[in-house]
């Protein structure tokens, strides 16, 4: 159960990140306590699921969306593919961008 409540903290603090919002802003856009955001994105807290589908609505993503490709009983065996989606996740859409042409021409360079 830890695992997740951790995940989930560290996926709604790289979407905050991603809009630019403080956690006061997100906070005030989700009608939650700035204290409770710090929280749940540190994994101090297990937030309701009212609470996240508060959250997700003020970042402007689904429910679904936070929770893509969580798998809690396997994420220690991916290993690596999930270190890579976590930090591709906490990129900003353009850092996304660059980090795949990055990957096309390491991948164009191999096959050379």
């Amino acid at each position: 159960m830890d695992d997740i409540v951790k995940i989930l903290g560290k996926r709604i603090r790289n979407y905050r990140m991603q809009l630019d919002l403080s956690q006061e802003k997100l906070a005030e856009k989700a009608s939650c306590h700035p204290t409770y955001i710090g929280q749940i994105e540190r994994g101090e807290k297990n937030p309701t699921i009212e609470s996240i589908e508060k959250i997700t609505r003020a970042l402007g993503i689904s429910l679904s969306e936070l929770f893509e490709k969580i798998d809690i009983e396997n994420h220690s065996q991916i290993g690596i593919l999930a270190q890579c989606y976590e930090l591709i996740l906490a990129k900003n859409r353009s850092e996304q961008e660059i980090i795949y042409h990055i990957l096309l021409e390491l991948d164009r360079y191999k096959k050379e």
